[in-house]
Formats: structure tokens, sequence, C-alpha cells
């Protein structure tokens, strides 16, 4: 889950992380006041899910309330790579003296977390990291001893020459690491880390991602989530207790379990086709889950056909058939749908599905490729 800037801000600032003052308006007027209150000049910044803002405009100066009226005018409402701009933060402007990066992030093969940190900040750090990988540092934490206060100084110095940017970098990064650790967050990003004209390290940006399988935990966050800012097909599809990452592809997915989801998008892409999500139903039998997961994926414009490849093991092949029939009666898709069931009560399904008229394959390759011809792109081996 994500969360916006703002409040990654006061999440930072809880634990005594600096950051600029600021506050969230949701209209110019609301701008023009807070630009007023916590002192001029400001900085304007769109509250989006997405990288990139300040390229796509929804970053700017403004010298006066007047000026942030306007700017917040022009800035509320914008299209941002698809999201819509319903609030900005306006923040005091800082004098930038120096820009850094620095981030934590769960490295998923080593399974530790990994602090990154760069002399240049304030860019798009995947730049950097394709053009001069070598002014990333990175340094794996063993998570059963956390991060030592030594180690936070030697990133600090790869940073910083002067004692005192030095001591207040690791501070700094002691306590990010404290956010990353207690919020069970993914990443923890600064970017840029600034020193200011009054020799202070500041946040000047902000961002935190957190790992949605804690927040029955951390429902200080859970109550974070904007859902305005999310996927209406990854809200529905949360609320049906499905697994689902909307893709850019044509061929709809619908698969039970993780692995055999991500071989069957592999193999899509294998012969020629893209996958429009990646949505697994999980082992359970309900067939109203089926229906669920049919709902959302014919509700993408971009889906051409569905694939529908069940290995039935605790799922019920049968129950799944039941869902599909349901589903069918409800749904009534437009696009061609191909089946593939295997596993526990095959054939009480295939009874369930006689005279449905769909096509159905024995094997994953097969119905895949089925898939594929009937969204009318070519079939690559």
């Amino acid at each position: 889950m994500k969360i916006h800037e703002y409040q990654a801000k006061q999440l930072f600032a809880d634990y005594g992380i600096r950051v600029p003052e600021g506050e969230v308006a949701t209209s110019p007027a609301e701008a023009a006041e807070i630009a007023q209150r916590i002192g001029l000049p400001v900085m304007i910044k769109a509250q989006v899910h997405v990288g990139g803002r300040g390229k796509a405009g929804g970053v700017k100066y403004a010298a006066d309330p007047v000026a942030a009226e306007k700017v917040a005018g022009n800035i509320l409402g914008m299209d941002i790579k698809g999201l819509i701009v319903s609030k900005v933060l306006v923040t005091a402007a800082e004098e930038i003296v120096s820009e850094a990066y620095v981030a934590i992030v769960l490295d998923r093969t080593t399974k530790r977390p990994v602090i990154m940190v760069s002399s240049e900040g304030g860019v798009d750090i995947e730049d950097v990291a394709a053009r001069t990988p070598e002014k990333i540092m990175k340094l794996p934490i063993d998570p059963t001893e956390g991060l030592r206060p030594y180690q936070a100084r030697n990133l600090a110095q790869l940073l910083y020459h002067a004692p005192a940017l030095v001591r207040q970098t690791a501070e700094i990064i002691m306590k990010m690491y404290r956010v990353f650790w207690e919020l069970d967050a993914s990443l923890t990003e600064i970017n840029p880390l600034i020193t200011n004209s009054r020799g202070e390290i500041v946040a000047l940006d902000a961002k935190i991602t957190v790992d949605d399988n804690s927040l029955y935990r951390q429902t200080k966050l859970a109550a974070m989530r904007d859902l305005e800012a999310e996927e209406a097909s990854e809200i529905t599809a949360r609320e049906a207790d499905l697994s689902y990452v909307k893709l850019d592809g044509t061929i709809g997915c619908i698969v039970n379990g993780a692995g055999l989801a991500m071989a069957t998008m592999d193999l899509v892409k294998r012969h020629g086709g893209d996958p429009a999500n990646f949505l697994d139903i999980g082992g359970s039998s309900n067939p109203q889950k089926v229906v669920a997961a049919m709902q959302i994926i014919l509700s993408d414009p971009k889906v051409q056909a569905v694939l529908i490849n069940i290995f039935g093991g605790i799922t019920r092949c049968d129950d799944v058939a039941n869902g599909l029939v349901a589903a069918f009666k409800q749904l009534r898709p437009s696009v061609p749908v191909v089946i593939r069931l295997v596993g526990t009560n095959e054939r009480e399904a295939a009874a369930i599905l006689a005279g449905m008229n769909l096509p159905c394959a024995e094997t994953l390759d097969e119905a895949v490729q089925k898939a594929i011809e009937l969204a009318g792109m070519p079939v690559t081996a």
C-alpha cells in the first residue's frame, strides 16, 4: 500500500526526521491561506501515487499567496499518468545547497533490508542506476541485528565530509530504519535529502510503501489508504478476497495459486500475447469468487480474451465450473473465454460445463495458444 507524500512526511516527523512545514489543500483558496500561514515562498506539490510529478508539471514554486492560489488551481484536476490530482501539499520552500538520495528497500533475493545512498539526489534514481550505477552505494542489513550506528555513520560519510552533516545524516538513516522496521514498510525513501542554507539536513520529499499483509496490525497506516488513488478493479478484488494486479495486456487471466498464475502469464508472453492482469482466486472453492473474478476481468476494456487455468487440489474444479455458469448467466461475456480445468473433480466440472460451447483445453500451452488466437493475435512458439 502506498501513502501520499504529506502522510509519509508526517510519519517521518513523528520519528524525529526534519521535514519542511506544510499542509494539504483541496482548493486554490485553501492553498493561498496555507501559504500565508506557514510563510513564503512555498512549493505546491500534487499528491498522487505516481512518480514524475515534477516533469508533468505537478510541482511548482509560488512566491506569494496570489501565485499559490493560481498554481494550485492549475495543478488541482490535472491528469498525471492517468491519476487526477484532488489535493496538493503546500510546503515551505527551502534554499537548497546540496541534494542526496537515501532509501531502504526490501530485497526479496537476499531477504534483507538494503539501504541505498547516492550523492545524485533530486533526479530519477532509475536514471542514475542505468547511467552511473557506481554512484549508488548499497548496504544489506542483517534483520536479526538491525542497523548499527557505525553503519549509519559510514553511509553518511559517503554523502558528506563535514562532521555536523555526517552526524545529522547518520541520525536520519537510523530513524528511517526504525520507520521501515516498525511500520512493516517495503520501501522508505527520501529524494532529495537536502542541506539547506542553515546547515540543516531536511527530507524535502518522502515516500513510504507498506506491506499490505501487515495492515491488520498497522491500523493507523490502514486508515491512510486513499481509495480514490487506487484502481477501482483492485479495490473490488481486495473486497472479494482476490489477489489482483492490473497490467496493460489483452489476455485476462483467472488462475488459482500465485505460482501457477505467474507460470500462466509467462506462457502468455512466450506465445506472443500480453497478460492483462495477475489474478489468483486462491484455494477457495467458493463459486462466488469465480463470479467476482470474471466481473473484474470483463470490466477491463483492453481484454480481448479470457484464459481460465485451474489446477484443482484444494480448489474443486466442479465448484469453479458452477461459478463460471453463474458468471456467464449474470455477465454474458462479449469476449471469448478459454477454460482449462484439471485436477479434483475435473470430470464433474466437464459435465457441468457441457453444452456451454466453450473452448476447453487439456494442457496449459494449448489453452494459452487458443486464448491468443481468439484475441486476434498471432501465436509464436
